[in-house]
């Protein structure tokens, strides 16, 4: 049990269960149809104190969108969401507020997530002062904290963004995530938009943070390999939903859904001696306004079976906590 909250240590700090999010389109003034963008569809997933869960796959379907539920910057349309316990959708405004502190976000573009008319120590130390969690003298030293724990010096906080590589700036919006003590964070690709050596040291920043302070990541990326390198467990998604989730180790050496299969293959690989046999997949991501019925990845998937056109697969779990939604390859039992 955790002597702060009561709670059994093992149990999940973030659940999400029938997670759904969907946007309504306008098709025109006169037009009485009704379409709506299908960014989540019933997702359900759970992370542990200390624990990154990777999620992966192709623009557009809907990781970003996954990890703004989770928070509630954005409102979810129907589902679940648990943060140690408590239901997230449930809380007043005041509630919510005193909880954000425990759930932060990293964004993906370190250029555009930085004021650029404020001083680095002023947007570290924004969350600081919304929470009141120190003043004066003590803010200044907080901040200069903050800063050093990511890597940069306390003169850095008097300088403005622009004066900063893209690394750096990363780097700061980490400290920004950092300074009100959060427990989960939802890291949303936060390298894709850096060179490779600085991807490696901010990658290596944030796993170093995790094991000194216990955080729980959902790591955002449509790198599998970056994925590879920092999660404890993966989940695949495909317009909308999950269709594949596993241990790391299991997904990338026994990776079930077509899809899964079909993203590994396309990673490239330095040796051609190595390099797996690819098989290449068929047509273009579905609309999320008009998406297939049955799977919804049947349109594109080599192995199409007839009841693949007409029935949702459920994720079902299987040996080792190895979960796939597949008619055709289901979870493995051993």
């Amino acid at each position: 049990m955790s002597p702060e909250t009561g709670r059994d240590c093992a149990a999940p700090l973030v659940e999400a269960r029938g997670l759904t999010k969907h946007y309504p389109v306008s098709t025109g003034f006169f037009s009485r149809e009704k379409l709506v963008v299908r960014a989540l569809e019933d997702v359900a997933l759970d992370i542990r104190a200390g624990e990154t869960l990777g999620v992966v796959g192709e623009s557009g379907c809907g990781k970003s969108t996954l990890g703004r539920c989770l928070l509630r910057l954005i409102e979810p349309t129907a589902g679940e969401v648990r943060f140690d316990g408590r239901d997230v959708l449930a809380l007043p405004a005041a509630e919510l507020r005193r909880m954000r502190r425990a759930m932060q976000i990293i964004f993906q573009d370190p250029y555009a997530s930085l004021n650029p008319r404020m001083r680095v120590g002023a947007i570290v130390a924004e969350g600081i002062e919304v929470h009141g969690l120190a003043r004066g003298v003590e803010k200044r030293r907080r901040v200069e904290e903050l800063l050093h724990q990511v890597g940069l010096g306390p003169e850095h906080a008097d300088r403005y963004p622009h004066e900063f590589s893209g690394g750096q700036r990363q780097r700061i919006g980490i400290a920004r995530a950092l300074a009100v003590g959060p427990r989960f964070i939802v890291a949303d690709e936060p390298v894709s938009a850096l060179d490779l050596s600085i991807q490696a040291q901010v990658l290596n920043l944030l796993m170093d943070l995790q094991e000194q302070m216990g955080l729980a990541y959902l790591f955002i990326s449509h790198d599998l390999r970056v994925v590879e390198h920092i999660s404890h467990r993966v989940a695949v998604m495909y317009l909308g939903r999950i269709v594949e989730r596993a241990p790391r180790a299991l997904l990338y050496a026994n990776p079930r859904h077509p899809y899964t299969r079909a993203l590994l293959a396309a990673v490239p690989v330095a040796d051609p001696r190595h390099r797996p046999k690819r098989t290449p997949l068929q047509g273009d991501v579905p609309s999320p306004l008009q998406p297939p019925s049955g799977c919804a990845f049947h349109p594109r998937c080599p192995y199409v079976e007839p009841r693949c056109r007409t029935e949702v697969p459920a994720l079902i779990a299987g040996a080792g906590g190895h979960a796939v939604a597949c008619h055709v390859f289901p979870a493995p039992t051993e």
